[in-house]
């Protein structure tokens, strides 16, 4: 598992909230209500971020929050009334993921349940997000795309 410890800086974004089921209906999601609110506000070629508000395992099926983001500068206007947030920076742990809605959950629980015991970190409060960058890859045949899980550690 090829896990980094980067240093990110805080981010100013904006986002819509998903509230649902885990796994498809997410991309769904991103491709029926992020995807054409992104193209109205020529939002793409920016990078974006997948929050993760609850843990999957521990929450009730289908109340899961998620909110899809977008950089964007604290008061720019955009259509669509999106919320707003910053994403704290500091120390992350960061898993490169190629795969499709259906491998992330199984990529997700290595870097948790694999990886962190070993590593000599810990979780902290921040939230877990998906990164993904403006060169990230996605095929729309196959539904596969690329990003970094990125988990919020401090030393143990």
């Amino acid at each position: 598992m090829k896990v980094e410890l980067i240093d990110r800086g805080p981010v100013h974004v904006a986002y819509l909230r998903y509230s649902g089921p885990t796994g498809p209906s997410i991309g769904k999601f991103w491709t029926d209500v992020v995807a054409p609110w992104l193209g109205a506000n020529n939002l793409y070629g920016r990078p974006r971020y997948g929050v993760s508000l609850d843990d999957p395992n521990a929450t009730r099926s289908g109340t899961l929050r998620y909110d899809a983001c977008v950089e964007s500068p604290d008061g720019e206007r955009l259509t669509g009334n999106p919320q707003r947030k910053v994403i704290p920076g500091g120390r992350y742990a960061a898993l490169p993921f190629e795969g499709t809605g259906a491998d992330i959950g199984a990529a997700w629980n290595s870097l948790l349940r694999e990886w962190l015991p070993t590593s000599g970190m810990q979780v902290d409060s921040r939230p877990f997000f998906e990164y993904y960058p403006t060169d990230g890859k996605y095929d729309p045949k196959t539904g596969s795309f690329s990003c970094d899980l990125c988990v919020p550690v401090a030393p143990l």
